[in-house]
């Protein structure tokens, strides 16, 4: 009788170390394997898109440097959102490249792979039920 039981409004432990500063890791690695990616495609356009010189050429350029750019970004809340928005515009590109709109397209399953991942740890996290907010057993 002189137990309590625990109540739902007990507070969860917090994690050890923080599992979104982790998240934010592999956005900006996978932005900058994106930024990579869509350099290489340079020569693509150059070969079949017009030449570097070309709408298409310049666009292919300010997106590498954007995704660059927005590694920096990612502790803002709007820079997920943003990234989405830029998988839309790389998709697009691909009205006159389409082999670069396959890369937007891979990478736009990536990140909703990783938001999903990030919902999925955050609801665990709230829960309490992630490996380092379990008690440690004692040897």
């Amino acid at each position: 009788m002189s137990e309590t039981p625990e109540t739902p409004d007990t507070p969860v432990k917090p994690p050890a170390k923080d599992p979104m500063k982790g998240f934010r890791g592999v956005m900006a690695g996978t932005l900058i394997m994106e930024a990579i990616t869509v350099a290489l495609a340079l020569p693509v356009v150059a070969k079949l898109g017009g030449g570097i010189t070309s709408f298409t050429g310049w666009t292919v350029i300010a997106l590498a440097v954007v995704l660059i750019v927005l590694c920096g970004m990612l502790k803002h809340v709007w820079a997920v959102p943003v990234i989405l928005l830029l998988q839309l515009a790389i998709i697009a590109v691909g009205i006159t490249q389409p082999a670069i709109a396959i890369i937007g397209i891979i990478f736009l399953a990536a990140f909703l792979w990783f938001l999903w991942l990030r919902r999925d740890v955050a609801r665990r996290m709230a829960a309490g039920t992630l490996p380092s907010q379990q008690p440690q057993a004692q040897r």
